[in-house]
């Protein structure tokens, strides 16, 4: 599937998933700006590597709860590269405690860094997208997300991803008139992202139906289906990338 001519934006994309989904992006001919809030450092690493591949890269420094961060970013991307047809939201923080541990702030900042970003930075990527009469908007959510499943310990992650796939529904449903695709991709468990297919292949993993351990690249294979042309008629759904993991 080719991107060739085609400008993304992946949040959070210095590294780990978002990293390997913008390296990926780039390897089929898309220009790709990333976000990144404070590991400058690996975000200007990721640049050299998309440019390495023959596409144009920009790394934008941006807190995407903050909606005029979110504009930056958008508008930055769309300048690099005269336009902007795919946005990846990728980023999102979690933390692991029982409910009645968590602050009212540490709730505010999962929610805010899933679910509003992906908000803000979809309200700011639709007027460029409309403008081109094509577009592809895919948020990360969660293993389980489209039933509202979570886990003990992780309320406020599993609520945010949860609202992430309501959200893209409902999103799809505004803009599909528009060319505008809005699809979410849910992983499973991926300890190690930037371990390589051939390497996860060779390992076993008891807890996932194909047996072996997810990687970053399985989650950026269904991106890139989703971003495609060929993708056109695939909308307001949840892709689950999960090996089994949870059925």
């Amino acid at each position: 599937m080719s991107l060739d001519g085609r400008a993304a934006l992946v949040t959070g994309g210095s590294r780990r998933i978002g990293r390997v989904i913008a390296l990926a992006l780039a390897s089929a001919g898309a220009d790709v700006a990333v976000t990144y809030r404070t590991r400058e450092r690996e975000a200007r690493a990721v640049v050299r590597e998309i440019e390495r591949r023959g596409r144009r890269a920009l790394a934008v420094r941006a807190g995407l709860t903050r909606p005029a961060d979110c504009r930056h970013a958008v508008a930055a991307a769309a300048r690099r590269f005269g336009r902007l047809d795919i946005l990846v939201n990728n980023v999102g923080e979690w933390i692991v405690k029982p409910v009645e541990a968590t602050s009212l702030a540490e709730w505010r900042e999962v929610l805010d860094s899933n679910l509003t970003a992906a908000f803000l930075c979809s309200q700011a990527a639709v007027p460029h997208m409309r403008r081109n009469g094509w577009g592809r908007i895919i948020s990360l959510g969660a293993a389980g997300a489209y039933r509202a499943h979570g886990s003990a310990r992780m309320a406020p992650f599993y609520a945010a991803k949860a609202g992430i796939v309501a959200f893209s529904k409902a999103l799809a449903r505004e803009v599909g008139r528009d060319g505008i695709t809005v699809n979410v991709v849910s992983p499973g468990v991926v300890r190690r992202p930037e371990m390589t297919l051939e390497s996860a292949r060779r390992r076993r993993d008891a807890d996932t139906a194909v047996g072996r351990p997810g990687v970053g690249a399985d989650i950026a294979a269904a991106v890139l289906f989703l971003a495609s042309e060929e993708a056109g008629f695939v909308t307001g759904d949840v892709l689950g990338v999960t090996g089994g993991w949870l059925l």
